[in-house]
């Protein structure tokens, strides 16, 4: 028996959960996610009574306000929780990615008219665009510097829009929508019902995960870890560190603006006032709540920052006084979040060494106490 189970009297529930899945077939694990999926599509034709919103607020449209946070969460966690860098202004590439889709489908604006499906594609590459722009000279820096510059850019961004070719406060009305007619001659995708909203955005967040999960298991995904652990370590040991980080943020920009994108076509209008930074530590705040680094953990976290304000209205005006609460509670007991991500990179080194020198008989209790979370790495 391990030295961590010895002191902790065994694996925690969520452990043993994890070893169960990582032991299942690939048939296993899609024959438990096709059901759960098929639930979560289904949930605002069902809407559990349980789960509505309180009167005056559509329970469509709050479940699209779920998928659209959890949509940004996966995006700001590539950047945070795999690379380890703290960015501040996400709702800079938020806000790039909203006024691009205005610019080419509102009526209010002098250029082209492009369909909105053309658009979202085109939202991601110049999100994706900005993303290298401002990561070229900046990711040089580290830690604190890279946070301010970062929280920098997105008040630039929200600032430039004041400027007349962004109609400022005016803003652009009329923003595009997929196309779609029912039967009533009624638009499919409309301001008023979030469900065809809600399912494309799902649709969308199941396609980013799959991609997001390949690199994680890639020669990409090592590099983000290892950077993030130890960014001079890596560097030392050949990892190209700057172009890693490069990738991560044009990765994470290019889904921020994705999830611009959907929601200037869903609220059909945008302004300047809708992106400050407030809203950007909200977003900060699901992958920190959720589990930084932890793909489920950041869907939950941000299924928490969108979900519960709307569900208890009441409580609307105190969300930034509960937020914050919540969050100083977490770092106490629980520092890497709901559902942090474990790790075992170290111990998997370790224990190569052990084997490697002919020591196994060490390995079982140094990769133990080598699995435990190092402080402050965000897993």
């Amino acid at each position: 028996m391990s030295t961590q189970e010895t002191t902790t009297g065994g694996p925690s529930r969520l452990q043993q959960w994890r070893d169960r899945w990582n032991g299942m077939s690939r048939f296993q694990q899609w024959a438990f996610l096709v059901p759960l999926v098929l639930l979560i599509y289904a949930l605002p034709v069902l809407n559990p009574p349980i789960l509505s919103t309180e009167p005056g607020y559509t329970f469509s449209i709050a479940m699209f306000e779920v998928a659209r946070y959890a949509l940004v969460a996966i995006g700001l966690n590539v950047v945070v929780g795999q690379a380890g860098l703290l960015d501040l202004g996400y709702i800079g590439f938020f806000a790039i990615g909203a006024y691009v889709a205005a610019l080419f489908t509102s009526p209010d604006s002098e250029l082209a008219k492009l369909p909105y499906l053309v658009v979202l594609p085109l939202a991601v590459l110049v999100t994706m665009v900005f993303g290298v722009l401002l990561g070229s000279p900046t990711l040089r820096l580290r830690g604190d510097y890279l946070a301010i510059v970062t929280l920098g850019f997105g008040e630039i961004v929200r600032l430039l829009a004041d400027l007349s070719p962004l109609r400022g406060n005016a803003g652009f009305q009329g923003v595009g929508q997929p196309p779609g007619t029912r039967a009533d001659g009624q638009d499919v995708f409309n301001t008023s019902d979030g469900t065809p909203w809600y399912w494309l955005t799902v649709t969308l967040i199941i396609v980013v995960l799959m991609l997001v999960g390949n690199l994680e298991r890639s020669r990409v995904g090592r590099a983000w870890v290892a950077i993030r652990e130890d960014e001079d370590a890596a560097e030392i040991m050949g990892v190209p560190t700057f172009r890693f980080k490069l990738w991560a943020f044009a990765i994470g920009a290019a889904i921020g603006g994705l999830s611009g994108a959907l929601y200037a076509g869903q609220i059909g209008f945008v302004n300047n006032q809708r992106f400050d930074v407030v809203t950007s530590v909200l977003f900060l705040a699901a992958v920190v709540l959720g589990g930084s680094g932890n793909k489920v953990g950041v869907l939950l976290g941000a299924t928490v920052i969108a979900y519960v304000p709307l569900r208890f209205q009441s409580l609307y005006e105190y969300r930034y006084l509960i937020f914050g609460l919540a969050l100083i509670i977490l770092m106490i007991f629980r520092p890497q979040g709901l559902l942090g991500a474990r790790q075992r990179l170290l111990a998997y080194g370790r224990e190569a060494y052990r084997r490697l020198i002919g020591r196994p008989e060490q390995v079982s209790s140094d990769s133990a106490l080598a699995a435990e979370p190092v402080k402050g790495a965000g897993s």
